[in-house]
């Protein structure tokens, strides 16, 4: 249950971000001046036009890249003030990363990748399997913990990603598309399993995304539109 006093500040806060990207000699501006807030439980979707910036305004929310100008305040914490251990430090403890694209290890069992982020986290190796199986079986995956990901389909590979972003129990999830790799049946059902978790962990959600069926579903939508934020 999320602290009443926390109710009433923002999880996640970016103001006046700018990204700017250098080509050779031209200066390419991708965001302007973006004012955006999450607060605690609340879902977002963001939404707009294919190059519009939308996973670039998601890679700075969650600390991977540096912006132009401007600042992302996660957690009480203005994130491009610090090193870039301690930003990561603060992103595994705070953020969850749900990307098209699994990005699961390869050469890792299901129950090892979900096991990566409490194992970084400096958690001991039993409690981190122990923890990484409930998630798992929350996924309804359990029963293939030992499979590599090349031995799971998409829908599965998705889910055990889900898991590994929510094991930790993290107060914001940021998603990139994250059933836009997968056949309309097998993202609705990744789709409905990840807003039930979110849910049940009272994690504030922000996802990017094209699907506007899916961004009806969320609490608010806002568009990326020439580099700036607009609400809907």
């Amino acid at each position: 249950m999320i602290p009443n006093e926390d109710l009433k500040k923002p999880i996640l806060i970016c103001e006046n971000l700018k990204k700017i990207y250098q080509d050779g000699d031209k200066t390419v501006p991708v965001l302007e001046s973006v004012n955006f807030s999450v607060m605690p439980g609340e879902s977002v979707a963001i939404v707009g036009r294919s190059g519009s910036g939308k996973t670039t305004l998601l890679n700075l929310l969650g600390g991977l890249e540096v912006p132009t100008a401007g600042k992302v305040v996660l957690n009480n914490t203005n994130m491009h003030e610090l090193s870039e251990r301690k930003r990561g430090y603060l992103r595994n403890r705070v953020i969850g990363l749900i990307f098209q694209f699994h990005h699961l290890l390869a050469e890792f069992t299901a129950l090892e990748n979900v096991c990566m982020p409490l194992l970084i986290q400096g958690m001991s190796a039993s409690h981190a399997r122990k923890r990484s199986m409930e998630m798992l079986k929350k996924v309804f995956l359990s029963h293939r913990h030992e499979h590599k990901p090349g031995t799971l389909s998409g829908g599965e590979r998705q889910r055990v990603a889900i898991a590994r972003a929510l094991v930790t129990h993290p107060k914001c999830i940021l998603a990139d598309e994250p059933t836009g790799n997968l056949d309309n049946e097998s993202a609705d059902n990744v789709y409905a399993l990840m807003m039930q978790l979110v849910r049940e962990f009272e994690t504030s959600f922000v996802v990017v995304t094209h699907d506007m069926a899916l961004a009806k579903k969320m609490d608010r939508i806002v568009t990326l539109e020439r580099g700036c934020l607009r609400s809907d």
